[in-house]
């Protein structure tokens, strides 16, 4: 599991996995006996529209009591909490460096080569790293993934964290929080994952995250821009509802009967698109050309029927995502419930998880 913590805060032994999104915040607890883990506890809170945009919080005040109260309905008692931010605020780069090198002069050599890459001054980043491992064609280097994100959003996802009491131990990148999510289906998979090229579409509400995953490691990642909050906006349209309203019906159902045929089936038809311009971005972009699985994640991975739609116009087998498929359940957590929201839990799943990094 990858995650790049050790200068953003120390890891704690046990966290509470908080993912805010542009429409959501989730939280999320997890247990492991032995390789077992367990869902202790969650929840899910809605954010006050435009308090999270383009990935960065603007509200900070209306996201932390969004926080607290997930976490209250939750019930989790953790001290400790993991966030990631967006991988379209992180500079990642991988570089070698000779294997020889003790940590320290590691960590200097390191420090000079983010001047190259870093198009910021590096006191005005949070930077970190992690040794991927020895080259393959040369074992007498390693490879270093190093990341950067500017200090100011690093800051208030910290803030919300600190606002009600909860310790931030860990700042990881939503790209490698889903990357860890996705161990979990990957066990189940043929050869578990391995040869195997996956896409994890990610529709949230404003942005379609496509993270490919090759040999169970991230290879591409892109921010596109379709989310649920286009179909919300035309059930608020075109019946004559509050965006709140829209959204409640949107989750609920009780709308008219021509909205299947008028607005469910055409937003669709939409994402099916978005989904295949996200691949074609990928192929254009990458030395694949194909992909053997589309996982889908994110709110609209709920709408029955949607993997199947997608599996027939992108001729690429689909399935939505559920990290918890082989988990046992505390007995307060609600099986349906739990399945409906799992997709849109992926990047809290990958963050709770960081609780059993040796």
């Amino acid at each position: 599991m990858r995650g790049l913590d050790r200068l953003f805060a120390k890891k704690a032994r046990s966290v509470l996995g908080i993912d805010v999104s542009s429409s959501a915040c989730k939280v999320l607890e997890l247990s492991r006996t032995d390789d077992h883990c367990r869902v202790e506890r969650y929840a899910v809170e809605p954010l006050p529209q435009n308090s999270v945009v383009e990935h960065a919080i603007t509200e900070v005040e209306q996201v932390a009591q969004a926080v607290e109260r997930a976490v209250k309905r939750s019930g989790s008692r953790c001290k400790h909490a993991a966030v990631a931010v967006a991988g379209a605020h992180v500079i990642t780069k991988t570089i070698k460096m000779p294997a020889s090198l003790s940590e320290n002069d590691l960590q200097t050599q390191i420090e000079m080569e983010a001047d190259h890459y870093i198009p910021y001054p590096l006191d005005e980043v949070n930077m970190d790293y992690q040794v991927i491992g020895a080259t393959e064609d040369n074992p007498e280097e390693i490879e270093i993934l190093m990341a950067a994100c500017r200090k100011e959003i690093v800051d208030d996802y910290v803030a919300v964290i600190q606002a009600h009491g909860l310790t931030p131990a860990i700042v990881d990148i939503e790209t490698y929080a889903m990357e860890n999510a996705y161990s979990l289906i990957a066990q189940h998979m043929p050869g578990g994952g391995m040869e195997k090229t996956v896409a994890i579409l990610d529709v949230g509400a404003t942005t379609t995250n496509i993270n490919v995953i090759h040999n169970n490691r991230s290879v591409y990642s892109r921010d596109h821009t379709f989310g649920g909050r286009q179909l919300t906006e035309e059930i608020q349209r075109r019946y004559g509802l509050s965006y709140e309203e829209a959204g409640l019906a949107k989750k609920q159902g009780g709308l008219p009967d021509n909205y299947q045929a008028d607005v469910l089936r055409p937003f669709m038809e939409a994402l099916c698109q978005e989904a295949m311009r996200a691949l074609q971005f990928f192929y254009s972009s990458s030395p694949f050309n194909n992909v053997d699985q589309v996982l889908l994640a994110g709110g609209c991975a709920q709408i029955p029927g949607i993997d199947e739609m997608v599996a027939a116009r992108i001729g690429v087998p689909a399935m939505v995502a559920n990290p918890f498929a082989s988990m046992s359940l505390a007995s307060r957590i609600k099986p349906e419930m739990l399945a409906n929201d799992a997709p849109s839990l992926m990047i809290s799943c990958g963050l709770a998880l960081r609780s059993f990094d040796a």
